[in-house]
């Protein structure tokens, strides 16, 4: 037979038992639907976290924080080890470095009028902050000083603006009060210092690891050293005179050396590679999940067509002595399968992408309000908490990987049947009842 005649026979076999080949593709379409599902939106997580970690470092920027570890404070610290503000100038003497600036951070309420919120302070360098952040930190109401006063603030768009209904907490030329607590956990001692704020910044969106945030609030490091009562820094922040892998690997081992291994340096490129290798660990993870449901599909289509087999077992016996040959019986069946995989794999597929979109535009949304307790940023307009954007991404290897996966699954589960259907003795077949 011809290969079309082939899969005419096996279509019309498929087309005179709907029901229950309907029930078989209804399994391919739900395994394929949770891979390209599951993967799209992994891929779309995966970019924009890419694409805030590109925002929130200057690419030709390094962070050094006390400790060994990933870095952020987030390290084991040696022997107490700390940072202090005048590192710097030891720092600034490396070759390679064009300016270092240290950060303060630390963790205040903040009250305007009658309305509190916690948020964290950080104490920058107005002029050096706003030279390695220039794409980021910038003004949209005010004007950042460059020769601040001890007084001046700047806020987060998200803190002057956390509700987003119409319901300022803070604006340029309002007054705010910082007030955080010192001393033991046992006694503690609360401080409170008042503000001026003097420039509210444009939105930046993700998560300002690193750099500026929606969700902070900026302050000069000399007014910081003396509210805070502290030169203990929590990071500082290197920038370079070019971006070259050469020059970040130099100043990284100088400055590490500088301090004894006693710090972790921490660089754009080694944090985007970190992310992404586990990014594709998460997503290889998330296919060996959604492949589970795959194979219990494939059980099932071996099921259906073995019962299939033998229910046909008499049509078999008449076709084998016409003179139809076993291979040409064996190709049938698998036909049969291979289209109930492909019909499968195509719903699936659209299925996925468009519950993909669905969970991106709503369920974030949804999270986003409640972790972020009604607040909520852009996803597709609609909002996930903190600025995140997710928006799935199909690639043509996904795409052509759930398409070739759900045929390949159906028609490895249909081999055996295929083959028994294949075997029959046609005497023995026509005496079938």
């Amino acid at each position: 037979m011809k290969v079309l005649d082939i899969f005419s026979y096996a279509w019309d076999g498929i087309r005179l038992r709907k029901l229950r080949a309907a029930l078989t593709t209804l399994g391919v379409v739900i395994g394929v639907a949770a891979i390209v599902a599951l993967l799209s939106l992994g891929e779309g997580f995966r970019v924009e976290m890419t694409s805030q970690f590109e925002r929130g470092f200057a690419l030709n920027t390094l962070t050094v924080t006390a400790g060994r570890g990933f870095g952020f404070g987030m390290g084991e610290s040696a022997s107490e080890f700390y940072l202090v503000v005048n590192d710097t100038r030891a720092i600034n003497q490396i070759d390679g470095v064009s300016m270092a600036t240290a950060v303060i951070s630390k963790s205040v309420s903040i009250a305007s009028g009658n309305r509190t919120r916690t948020v964290t302070v950080v104490g920058v360098n107005f002029t050096q902050y706003s030279e390695i952040y220039s794409s980021t930190f910038l003004a949209e109401d005010g004007t950042i000083p460059l020769s601040p006063t001890n007084d001046t603030i700047v806020l987060g768009a998200r803190i002057a603006n956390p509700w987003r209904n119409g319901t300022i907490l803070a604006k340029v030329g309002d007054d705010i009060n910082l007030t955080w607590a010192t001393g033991p956990i046992s006694k503690p001692t609360i401080k409170s210092y008042v503000f001026h704020v003097a420039a509210v910044l444009k939105e930046i969106g993700g998560f300002g690891i690193g750099g500026p945030s929606d969700n902070q609030v900026y302050i000069p490091i000399s007014t910081a050293q003396a509210i805070f009562e502290t030169d203990q820094v929590n990071q500082i922040l290197i920038q370079l005179v070019d971006s070259s892998q050469t020059t970040i690997d130099s100043v990284t081992e100088a400055a590490e050396a500088l301090f004894d291994d006693k710090v972790t340096v921490m660089s754009p490129t080694a944090m985007l590679n970190t992310v992404s290798s586990v990014f594709s660990v998460i997503e290889l993870f998330l296919a060996g999940i959604a492949g589970i449901s795959l194979l219990v599909a494939g059980i099932g289509i071996m099921n259906i067509m073995i019962v299939s087999v033998l229910e046909r077992t008499r049509e078999i016996g008449i076709l084998k002595s016409l003179g139809m040959k076993d291979r040409t019986v064996l190709i049938i069946f698998l036909s049969e399968a291979a289209l109930i995989g492909l019909l499968g794999a195509v719903v699936g597929i659209t299925l996925g992408w468009g519950l993909a979109n669905v969970v991106s535009r709503f369920g974030f949304a949804m999270m986003g309000s409640v972790a972020g307790g009604g607040q909520t940023a852009q996803v597709h307009g609609t909002g996930v908490s903190g600025g995140l954007t997710i928006t799935p991404i199909l690639t043509p290897g996904v795409l052509l990987g759930a398409l070739v996966f759900g045929v390949a699954t159906s028609v490895l589960f249909g081999l055996y049947p295929a083959r028994r259907a294949s075997k029959l003795n046609p005497v023995e077949a026509l005496r079938h009842e």
